[in-house]
């Protein structure tokens, strides 16, 4: 149970800082991208591109910091990477009124310390995926009574998801307190503080007891000695599940404030006796929805996983296409109800009796979370093709379209 609560408690940290480096996006859009002339959403959007990039770039290295140092020590050195990854924040925003601005075209201009930003982001997506590494096998693996792999990701999610919800607020609500205009100096304080705190987990974990899983109840008759992980078919298909399935909450989650912004929802509303933006407020309850879907997907133990995925596929698709006939991005908001089961559940079906590869096929599993990076940035590139975010959601209809089909045939095991 103790690995267990220690996982659970690391998916909210990673939740937490995932999503505010999402909603940076929209202030940092005022503050660094005032004079890039039509590359505003294409440049903004690179924000949440850099950060997922991280997790391709570190998925196979983690898994093998696994295989070689056990998932302690790794779990010790992604933490440490955390706090320079939010270090490298820290130097943005200090470097912002030193270091200039390039040169992008004709009376177009960008500030150096964006650059450094999203490099900031690009190395927070590298430590949380190998956060992440550690944390999905512990939570497939560990032995917690009257659980299933699929409710202990879940129980795990809703962890993720208080720090998601919590996430916009913090932004919104305390590190820009409302202003119209946001400042890069603001970030000073907030970064310094979120070091602090991540160095201070990594000191406590490192004197905590934190066994290796093994891959026990696994079916090992069905793996043969020197195959490639990526002879199985189901777990290939699952990375590709992974992929839309990420990119499509991303989509959502970092880009309905732009949306809403774009749609005329730019006014302010009080939220926990803080002043947020409207379009900040529909991200958090995003979230909220995916915590509430996570609490209750706990309890679903009885329910199949390919099963859950074909519901939640197919309702999140018409409250997409509803948003976008309708014109009104509250409705998106909705989504992250049923959004909030289909990680644990692609997971779960993805790695199902990869036996003694499990931890190289989590390893896998974590290339997908690329999507977060190419389709949130391909919407913002259309948004600046097309005038707007109204049929960019077409992009997320396909992904939910692709889900469904893993739930009906790509999912069942293979290693042919």
């Amino acid at each position: 149970m103790g690995p267990f609560l220690i996982m659970v408690s690391l998916f909210f940290i990673v939740g937490f800082l995932t999503v505010v480096n999402q909603q940076f996006q929209a202030p940092l859009k005022g503050a660094f991208l005032s004079n890039v002339g039509a590359l505003k959403n294409t440049l903004t959007t690179f924000i949440t591109f850099a950060f997922f990039m991280g997790y391709p770039a570190m998925g196979n290295i983690s898994s093998r910091w696994v295989d070689k140092n056990g998932y302690k020590s790794t779990l010790i050195r992604g933490l440490i990477m955390l706090v320079m990854a939010l270090g490298i924040f820290e130097v943005s925003a200090f470097s912002n009124d030193i270091l200039g601005t390039m040169s992008i075209g004709e009376g177009e201009t960008l500030p150096y310390a964006f650059i450094i930003f999203f490099i900031g982001s690009f190395f927070l997506g590298c430590a949380l995926a190998v956060l992440q590494v550690v944390i999905n096998p512990y939570l497939v693996n560990c032995d917690v009574e009257g659980t299933s792999s699929v409710t202990r990701i879940n129980i795990g999610g809703a962890s993720n998801s208080i720090g998601t919800t919590l996430a916009p607020f913090f932004v919104s609500g305390i590190v820009f307190a409302g202003t119209a205009n946001p400042s890069v100096d603001q970030l000073y304080v907030p970064f310094a503080v979120l070091m602090a705190t991540v160095a201070l987990v990594a000191l406590t974990v490192s004197k905590l007891h934190l066994p290796n899983i093994s891959s026990e109840g696994a079916d090992e008759e069905t793996v043969d000695d020197g195959k490639s992980v990526w002879s199985f078919k189901h777990l290939k298909y699952g990375v590709i599940g992974i992929f839309v399935y990420v990119g499509a909450e991303v989509c959502i989650g970092a880009n309905i404030t732009l949306f809403a912004e774009s749609s005329g929802f730019t006014g302010d509303v009080a939220f926990l006796g803080k002043v947020m933006k409207e379009g900040a407020l529909m991200a958090s309850l995003y979230w909220f929805g995916m915590l509430v879907g996570r609490l209750c997907g706990s309890f679903l133990a009885k329910v199949s996983g390919q099963l859950q995925l074909k519901v939640a596929s197919l309702v999140a698709t018409t409250l997409i296409v509803l948003s976008m006939v309708l014109k009104n991005p509250w409705l998106l908001v909705g989504v992250g109800l049923v959004h909030s089961i289909m990680w644990g559940a692609i997971f779960a079906l993805a790695v199902n009796k990869l036996g003694k590869y499990t931890s190289k096929g989590s390893g896998a599993l974590m290339i997908g979370v690329a999507g977060g990076a190419v389709l949130p940035w391909m919407q913002g590139i259309f948004a600046d093709i097309l005038g707007g975010w109204d049929m960019t959601w077409v992009i997320v209809i396909l992904c939910e379209l692709y889900i469904l089909w893993y739930a009906m045939v790509g999912y069942k095991p293979s290693n042919a």
